[in-house]
């Protein structure tokens, strides 16, 4: 059966979110079972800067014995739950809406392009992470 999507040949790859400093909401998170790394893939919906605001950004953040410090950083600066986060658990339903800052790079891997999460820092401190990167760019 043939079916017609008027435009599709024109369409786009989706707009890739620039590598910088964002202030995010966790839109979906969802844990993935890899036998050698499970991680949870994670949305994160761009609050600012403004000209990117409500651009989703996906990437993993790894559960490995080697990767919790970086799980770990994630929902400390986000402010996950510090009860749950004392007993080692984790609540899905519980990261969705937390808000924080990330540091995004992209890196080119046998020619797929993949997102790092470089850094996390609480939301309080945006407005000085964020003048901090537009000083930068300008210098």
């Amino acid at each position: 059966m043939k079916r017609r999507f008027p435009g599709l040949h024109q369409a786009s790859e989706p707009a890739e979110v620039p590598d910088g400093i964002y202030l995010v909401r966790v839109h979906k998170a969802q844990y993935r079972w890899h036998a050698q790394k499970p991680y949870y893939a994670v949305q994160f919906s761009v609050a600012g800067p403004k000209p990117l605001a409500d651009r989703l950004i996906s990437g993993r953040i790894y559960c490995t014995e080697k990767a919790l410090w970086k799980l770990s950083w994630f929902l400390r600066d986000f402010g996950y739950d510090e009860e749950l986060l004392g007993s080692d658990e984790l609540e899905e339903k519980r990261l969705v809406g937390l808000t924080g800052v990330i540091k995004i790079t992209h890196v080119t891997v046998n020619g797929a392009s993949l997102l790092n999460f470089d850094g996390f820092a609480p939301a309080a401190r945006w407005e000085e992470l964020s003048g901090a990167a537009s000083n930068s760019e300008v210098a």
